[in-house]
């Protein structure tokens, strides 16, 4: 059996944490890890300065839009990481969850984002270490 491991992101509005997180883990993975993102409340769009911050590494996130939470992506992932949004994901025996306490990056200017960001790639290397040991 060689399914690759999933991981979801969860943050209230998947317009910036979430965002990046994804964006990163679909970077850094190159495709060995499946990626999801949602909300429980989603914003119209991801944050511009996310967008920014995430172009300035190389990454392009302004296709993506914020999507809403469902339990089936719950289900279908092996781990949930939260920021921010807690008791609203729904929890499931067997998933690995974590909550990541991160800076919310709404509203601020693109200095704050940067550092939240580079925050979020650092954990998000940890992650891929952990879910794809090196052979």
């Amino acid at each position: 059996m060689n399914t690759k491991p999933s991981v979801l992101f969860v943050c209230v509005h998947n317009a910036g944490r979430s965002q990046m997180a994804a964006a990163y883990l679909q970077h850094l993975a190159e495709g060995r890890i499946d990626v999801r993102s949602a909300g429980s409340a989603p914003a119209d769009q991801v944050n511009p300065a996310a967008v920014q911050a995430m172009q300035e590494e190389g990454i392009d996130m302004s296709a993506q839009t914020p999507k809403i939470l469902t339990t089936a992506a719950v289900q279908a992932s092996d781990v949930v990481i939260t920021m921010g949004c807690g008791d609203t994901c729904p929890i499931f025996p067997g998933k690995r969850y974590e909550d990541w306490t991160l800076d919310d990056p709404a509203g601020q200017g693109i200095e704050p984002v940067r550092k939240i960001r580079d925050e979020i790639r650092t954990r998000i290397e940890h992650l891929i270490s952990e879910l794809l040991p090196q052979r």
